[in-house]
């Protein structure tokens, strides 16, 4: 369905009954990105969405309208215009940013936190700079060169080199998926949502009381690593490293992540009729 806030309009996807469990994608994802998974979701309501600038989602020109502040405003209009007043968020990779970023803003309203190969931001405001000079660059190579390029290069890149391994059917679904963006949706996104555009949290991690599971593949050090250190300071947190496992762990390991997600959700689900969905 096609929901107006703000002054644009989001795709998104409701699925099921029980309490809500709002899920968003990374970068060039969608909310299909989740589709496989929402068989495993039984007994709760699952809510995605397209970001702005990626699938059916709007691409407006200013880059603004893009940046974290925006997208949080978005997410809570959104989730007030479909009368959700208290949910469980999940976001993987950029979607894992903004998830964990809608957790501290919302802390009344959000009762569990699920990050999947997330980052809580760049340390130093020497490398937040450096990021937002490469991501300038993609942005240029997309608008340069189009989508489909870009999404040739973006699929080689180290930190999907797992996917290798993954049977072409799959692989061809997720490169359909990813066609699906404008040269300027994707162009946007990375210039007003890049990793490079946010503060660290890291520092405030320590003040959210709620459970929260930090999932990311064994294979990819990086977000493993950050998985750790996120453990470190979150006061209720549960752990898994995925063995055998690159960055997109739902991708990877479907089984695992939604053996861990499932169980995950159904411990930590409130119970008192003052938490309804």
């Amino acid at each position: 369905m096609r929901v107006s806030v703000n002054g644009v309009t989001y795709h998104v996807e409701r699925q099921g009954s029980g309490r809500a469990v709002l899920l968003l994608h990374g970068f060039t994802g969608s909310a299909g990105t989740w589709t496989p998974h929402l068989g495993a979701l039984e007994g709760f309501t699952a809510l995605s969405i397209d970001f702005l600038g990626h699938a059916r989602s709007d691409a407006p020109h200013d880059v603004r309208r893009y940046g974290m502040e925006a997208c949080i405003r978005d997410v809570m209009s959104l989730l007030d215009r479909l009368g959700i007043q208290r949910f469980a968020v999940a976001g993987y990779s950029m979607g894992g940013r903004v998830a964990m970023r809608v957790a501290l803003k919302a802390r009344e309203r959000t009762w569990a936190l699920i990050l999947e190969s997330a980052s809580p931001g760049i340390e130093g405001a020497a490398a937040r700079q450096d990021r937002v000079r490469q991501d300038a660059v993609l942005a240029q190579r997309i608008s340069n060169q189009g989508v489909a390029a870009f999404v040739d290069y973006w699929q080689s890149i180290p930190l999907f080199s797992s996917q290798s391994r993954l049977p072409q059917a799959i692989r061809q679904a997720l490169r359909a998926q990813r066609l699906q963006h404008s040269r300027r949706g994707l162009a946007n996104s990375l210039l007003g949502l890049g990793a490079g555009m946010q503060e660290p949290v890291l520092h405030c991690l320590a003040g959210l009381q709620i459970p929260v599971l930090l999932l990311a593949g064994q294979l990819d050090g990086k977000y493993s690593g950050l998985a750790e250190r996120m453990a470190g300071v979150l006061p209720c947190n549960r752990l898994c490293i995925i063995p055998g496992t690159g960055h997109a762990v739902h991708l990877e390991q479907p089984a695992a992540f939604n053996e861990a997600v499932t169980g995950f959700l159904q411990a930590s689900a409130p119970t008192t009729d003052g938490f309804s969905s």
